[in-house]
């Protein structure tokens, strides 16, 4: 499976040390918005010992055509920005490559436009993509069906420095139909993230908790998609889409 990434930042570089690591992926290109490391082997940058010798370029340094024409991929994984998609949506979609974007929030237009990508492509989009917290937001939605009158209070904690409310935090908050403004926020240190649904029920709580323990979670989340959904019919999926079935008591 071949895989090009969009975005070379923190959660970048775990989302690629994962791909290398995997004898399921073929890491052919990072492409990033900078020059620095322009050409770079991404093992070689990254200190991992393997035969793959995809590279680092630079969003201006092909067209998407280019790009897609020269360096062929199977598969996109998109951990860059939120106006990437934009740029490179159109050609990757013609050509049936399979898109997994795990960008937080993107504007409604934008929205609308990777639906449209779907009828050329498979294409998923996920505010969080690791395994973890959407198997807790499943779980979460089974426990509201099944108690549907319950207190339910939600927690997200995040580094010192991130300012806005978590894009996970807000799709728990709508898929339980909570209010957003009645999320509880903290920051402290370096956080890399941690989300708590606590359930009210009389006499007893209910505390569903993920916490990502390092960005790698992320990229086992990313491959775990990629490889769900390469083999899919084209259409817009979610990752409940691909971890129902595993919610199925035989």
């Amino acid at each position: 499976m071949r895989v090009g990434l969009f975005g070379f930042g923190r959660a970048g570089k775990d989302v690629a040390t994962v791909l290398l690591q995997s004898d399921e992926a073929d890491l052919c290109w990072v492409v990033r918005k900078t020059t620095n490391l322009q050409h770079r082997s991404v093992p070689e940058f990254l200190g991992i010992t393997d035969d793959n010798q995809g590279l680092i370029f630079t969003k201006d340094e092909y067209t998407p055509a280019q790009l897609f024409d020269t360096h062929p991929v199977d598969a996109i994984i998109d951990f860059s920005s939120a106006d990437a998609i934009l740029t490179y949506g159109d050609e990757a979609a013609k050509r049936g490559i399979c898109i997994v974007t795990a960008i937080s929030s993107y504007p409604q237009t934008t929205i609308d436009y990777i639906a449209s990508l779907a009828d050329k492509t498979r294409i998923l989009w996920s505010p969080n993509i690791t395994i973890g917290i959407n198997f807790l937001i499943l779980a979460a939605k089974i426990l509201k069906t099944i108690a549907p009158y319950t207190d339910i209070e939600l927690i997200e904690e995040h580094f010192k420095t991130k300012k806005e409310v978590s894009g996970t935090a807000l799709k728990i908050s709508q898929t339980l139909n909570l209010a957003d403004a009645d999320i509880k926020s903290i920051r402290a240190g370096g956080i890399i993230g941690r989300h708590e649904i606590i359930f009210g029920f009389p006499h007893q709580t209910v505390r569903l908790i993920h916490e990502s323990i390092s960005r790698e979670a992320f990229g086992n989340g990313a491959l775990f998609a990629t490889q769900s959904l390469i083999n899919r019919k084209n259409g817009l999926y979610n990752m409940e889409d691909l971890l129902i079935p595993y919610f199925t008591l035989k």
